[in-house]
This record gives C-alpha cells, sequence and structure tokens, in this order.
C-alpha cells in the first residue's frame, strides 16, 4: 500500500527543487518591456485567486482525505480543485518575469502534481475501492466541469487545516519580493540577460 504521507513529502520537495530551479534561470531572461506590467498585473490576480481557492477548498477537504471521498463543492467539478488552483498560483509567480515563464512554472506545477495524483489515486483506489472508483469515472482529474456542480448543506470546518492552507497558500506571495530582487540583480553594470521572452 502507498504511503500518502511520503507522497506528500516528495510533493513538496519536488516544488521545491523546481522552483528554486526555475527561479535561477528567470535570473536570466527579461520579459519584453511592453508586455512587463501587463503580466506581472496578471500574475497578482492568480496569485489571489489560487491563496483563496486553495483556502476555500480545505473547507471542503479539512484533513479528511485519508477518511472519505470528498465529493462536494469544489470536489464536485474536479477530483483535484486544490492542485488546480497552485497551478494557477504557479503561472501567478512565474508571470512576475513574463508570460512565458508563467506558462512553464504552471506546466512544471502540473508536472509534479500530475506524478502525485497517480501515486495519490491508487491510495485512494486500495482504500476505498469502488466508491473511489465511481468517483473517479464520473469526475475530471483536473480540469473542472461546472455543470457536475453539487453541494452539502453543512460543511464541517476544521480551523488548523484551514490556517495551514491559508500559511501554505501565502508562499505564492513570495514571488513578489522574489522577482523584484532578481530584476534589481539584472539592472546591475556587467550583468546581461540571456534572452528577452514575452
Amino acid at each position: 500500500m502507498i504511503d500518502i504521507q511520503s507522497v506528500q513529502r516528495w510533493r513538496k520537495g519536488g516544488i521545491l527543487v523546481g522552483g528554486v530551479l526555475l527561479l535561477g534561470c528567470t535570473m536570466f531572461i527579461t520579459p519584453w518591456p511592453s508586455l512587463d506590467h501587463p503580466a506581472e498585473q496578471l500574475g497578482l490576480v492568480a496569485i489571489a485567486v489560487c491563496v483563496i481557492g486553495r483556502a476555500w477548498c480545505s473547507l471542503y477537504i479539512g484533513g479528511r482525505k485519508k477518511q472519505e471521498i470528498v465529493s462536494t463543492g469544489p470536489y464536485s467539478v474536479s477530483r483535484n480543485p486544490l492542485y488546480v488552483f497552485s497551478f494557477i498560483g504557479a503561472f501567478g509567480m512565474g508571470a512576475q518575469s513574463g508570460l512565458t515563464v508563467g506558462i512553464a512554472f504552471a506546466f512544471a506545477c502540473w508536472v509534479v502534481f500530475r506524478i502525485v495524483v497517480d501515486w495519490e489515486e491508487r491510495f485512494l483506489t486500495d482504500a476505498f475501492g469502488r466508491p473511489y472508483e465511481d468517483y473517479r469515472n464520473s469526475t475530471p482529474r483536473f480540469l473542472p466541469d461546472p455543470s457536475l456542480w453539487r453541494d452539502d448543506a453543512e460543511v464541517v470546518v476544521r480551523p488548523a487545516f484551514f490556517i495551514r492552507t491559508i500559511r501554505d497558500g501565502s508562499v505564492f506571495l513570495l514571488a513578489l519580493p522574489l522577482f523584484e530582487a532578481i530584476e534589481a540583480i539584472q539592472r546591475f553594470q556587467g550583468f546581461h540577460t540571456l534572452v528577452q521572452l514575452p
């Protein structure tokens, strides 16, 4: 049986290593001047959507992932809405250095989560059997289908999990000072970027 905790540690480690590598690459990339500020603003909106969306998802999942199949609210339209909001946040982070970098960050995030979701789905299939297979067959993995929306009259909220999700989502906000620092470094005499991307 798959250990879900080790899968989550792998996910966090993969995102950290990939993020550091991508961030390092952005040192040598500058956005087209005409798209610089609109891309940053779009990125800020994406980061805000990410933080709010992840918090919304946490109200439903609330640490219950290993105990039951959560299939209402955002989990009724996508099996992994928390990860979908993370893709949006990754795009927002990268967009601080241009649209192309934003797309690269979102794609890298998708690659990591795609691997993690395969492991998680094996764990959930082992844990819940047929009910999870039915949910998996009726609900898209990532791309939400709003026509599937269904909700509960009440949701039990676990404040500790909600606060942790807000804290984890706030990491996306670090993109702002990080990319500003990269831009400051790029303005130094003698530092040359290798490529200019949209």
